[in-house]
């Protein structure tokens, strides 16, 4: 289905002057980013679009169009408060979607993704850092884990000690 709402999106809006649509990669894809105020994020082959890191990155807002997804990184990220979802049936009405945000709307996003931890929880710096990619894989392998409750994340807490534990539950692997 996803590849129906990358031909909905072409066929569409490929000559519509609101959008910034091709099928190539410009020299200057990471500077219209910048300058967008949405970046459209349909799933690919992949199970999510390397868009969706792009978008944060570039503080871009992310129109996700993918029914179902699981969205990476969630307990850092708030795909909710910084996203626009539309559903892969609702493609032909994109314009009119989204230029019904109100622009107050639209500046929360973006005061949101403007937030540094958003952009480093979505990065994979060297050395890696605090609250990077990195620990976000981490965390969301330590919570398959079975462990104590003390090494959950905690409300508001954005960094999980992977290493805390009952000394059992670590295995010489």
């Amino acid at each position: 289905m996803s590849s129906g709402a990358r031909a909905a999106i072409w066929e569409n809006f490929k000559d519509n002057l609101l959008f910034d649509i091709s099928t190539d990669h410009p020299a200057t894809y990471y500077e219209d980013m910048q300058r967008a105020i949405f970046c459209l994020c349909p799933l690919g082959w992949a199970p999510w679009s390397p868009r969706l890191v792009e978008g944060v990155i570039f503080g871009c807002i992310p129109v996700i169009i993918a029914d179902d997804i699981v969205l990476p990184f969630a307990d850092a990220i708030p795909w909710e408060e910084i996203g626009v979802f539309v559903e892969e049936k609702d493609v032909p009405n994109l314009d009119t979607i989204l230029t019904s945000i109100p622009p107050d709307v639209i500046l929360r996003k973006q005061r949101l993704l403007a937030n540094p931890a958003m952009k480093q929880a979505m990065l994979f710096p060297q050395p890696v850092q605090p609250g990077d990619a990195f620990h976000q894989i981490l965390n969301g392998l330590a919570r398959k884990l079975p462990h104590d409750k003390s090494v959950y994340l905690e409300p508001g807490q954005t960094i999980l000690n992977w290493t805390a534990g009952p000394s059992g539950d670590l295995k010489p692997w």
